[in-house]
């Protein structure tokens, strides 16, 4: 495919290293006659390490397929994370290199879970944008501090640490947003 048509969210392969497009700059030269040229923000598939590529409009760029699959998590085996195709049941093992930091948001019986494949081999997870997680280890509430808008640390039952507000204590579920690790207001 031609580098003047790849858009973003696009996964493609460069060098042997497969990268998801997160941005695109197109320049056009002063000069008549010189080459448009596409300025790529990519990022590696999996690891998410950043890469800035640069090429001409008619340089190709091989586009590879990225399917979704929407997943459930079964269970930890050793370091990875075992989850299971929500149609036919298809087991994934996601070793900790593709869940990276997403780790601390893997919890059962949680929906909105996505293996991304390549060629029919997990390369990523995608986690839901907001999930419910148990305060496990917090200070106690301070007495008569319940009308300030002070926050303090909280360790939840995966090991992610958040800023709570003061009023949430151990035992209490809560909402983390997964995009920004902030927390999301209490659970019911």
């Amino acid at each position: 495919m031609k580098a003047s048509d790849v858009k973003k969210g696009n996964v493609v392969e460069h060098e042997g290293t497969v990268y998801q497009v997160r941005d695109i700059e197109r320049s056009s030269p002063t000069a008549r006659g010189g080459n448009v040229t596409f300025r790529f923000t990519l990022y590696s598939i999996p690891g998410a390490r950043k890469f800035d590529l640069s090429l001409r409009a008619d340089d190709d760029l091989k586009e590879m397929d990225l399917v979704r699959r929407a997943a459930n998590y079964s269970y930890k085996d050793d370091e990875a994370f075992v989850f299971m195709d929500a149609e036919d049941y298809t087991q994934y093992l996601l070793g900790p290199e593709l869940v990276g930091d997403n780790a601390g948001y893997i919890v059962e019986d949680t929906e909105g879970f996505y293996v991304q494949l390549i060629d029919d081999a997990p390369v990523g997870l995608q986690v839901p944008t907001s999930v419910m997680l148990e305060v496990v280890d917090t200070a106690p509430e301070l007495k008569g501090a319940s009308a300030t808008k002070r926050t303090k640390p909280a360790k939840l039952s995966t090991g992610v640490e958040i800023q709570v507000p003061e009023y949430i204590t151990n035992g209490e579920k809560v909402w983390v947003n997964t995009t920004t690790g902030e927390f999301g207001g209490r659970a019911s």
